[in-house]
């Protein structure tokens, strides 16, 4: 079984960026994912934030750091982890439902998964009105009476972007003042198809056989609980990492996200971790680009020194 200088997993604007300069160190590099390349990104309808750009759409973007990576060798392969483990004489192995690939180094770039309110009726009316991905979903919902749950960066902008479909758009927050940038509240404020409900939480999500009708609301602060009707439910409150694959290497903390060093190396030697997996205060696309060259050069570094 061929050997890899380094795999990537998770083809994200993290791992998309690692592997490329993993490559241009002349390393045989492995992108291993289990969707789409770009991650959470294609689940964004504009960035706004990245340079260069003044608005691009996410997923445009993950095909522009996508498309460089075959001219530089990057191998590709699709697959669900399962297990990231170290072999006796260092190297690391990397098992997918239907086989195992070997590598000197491993960057896990799996990101995190969007939390959910864990509330009765969630579950059961998931793609039947429940959505954690406006750019996906908001067509469906046109002409409705959305709901969105959160008030960070995200919530605030999809629920923007959701007024392009809905007949309006309401923010939930459990507290009494959004978290997102300024730029993005002003812009909240000024839309006339958006409203707030503060300091309360969802209790409950309510639906018929088809779809849900609406969900029932609690006041934090009162008590008091209100059943009000709602086309659609888009929910943005964290994300909750994906590290379960890695769990057995020690390298996570309590929350589960993993922990590095400046250079992206974990506890682990020749195991880097990148993106919105790691443990940090800041999760964007810039940051995780930042993380990948840290990383891709880590692991050049890595080999070089353990030649």
């Amino acid at each position: 079984m061929s050997l890899y200088d380094t795999i990537v997993i998770g083809a994200g604007p993290g791992g998309m960026t690692a592997a490329m300069y993993a490559a241009r160190s002349e390393l045989k590099v492995l992108l291993l994912e289990r969707g789409a390349p770009g991650g959470q990104m294609n689940n964004t309808a504009e960035i706004e934030n990245y340079p260069g750009f003044t608005s691009i759409m996410g997923p445009d973007l993950s095909m522009k750091m996508y498309e460089p990576l075959d001219g530089l060798g990057v191998e590709n392969a699709y697959g669900i982890v399962q297990t990231v483990t170290v072999n006796a004489d260092g190297t690391k192995k990397v098992t997918v439902e239907d086989g195992e690939f070997d590598a000197k180094t491993v960057i896990i770039a799996t990101g995190a998964n969007h939390r959910h309110l864990d509330v009765p009726g969630e579950e059961a009316y998931g793609s039947r009105g429940v959505s954690y991905c406006a750019v996906c979903d908001g067509a469906f919902f046109r002409d409705q009476d959305i709901l969105v749950v959160g008030g960070g960066d995200s919530a605030v902008e999809e629920a923007l972007f959701l007024t392009r479909f809905g007949k309006s758009v309401t923010i939930l927050h459990r507290r009494d003042a959004l978290r997102a940038q300024k730029i993005i509240q002003e812009r909240a404020f000024a839309n006339d198809k958006i409203s707030f409900i503060w300091d309360s939480a969802v209790e409950e999500v309510l639906g018929n056989d088809i779809k849900i009708t609406g969900v029932k609301i609690k006041n934090l602060k009162t008590g008091e609980i209100t059943t009000q009707a709602f086309g659609g439910l888009f929910i943005y409150v964290g994300l909750d990492p994906m590290t379960e694959t890695v769990k057995e290497l020690g390298i996570t903390d309590e929350a589960g996200w993993i922990v590095t060093d400046h250079e992206m190396a974990t506890k682990v030697p020749g195991v880097f971790a990148i993106g919105d997996v790691r443990q940090k205060d800041l999760r964007q696309i810039t940051t995780a680009v930042g993380d990948g060259a840290i990383a891709g050069q880590g692991v050049y570094q890595y080999i070089v020194d353990h030649a």
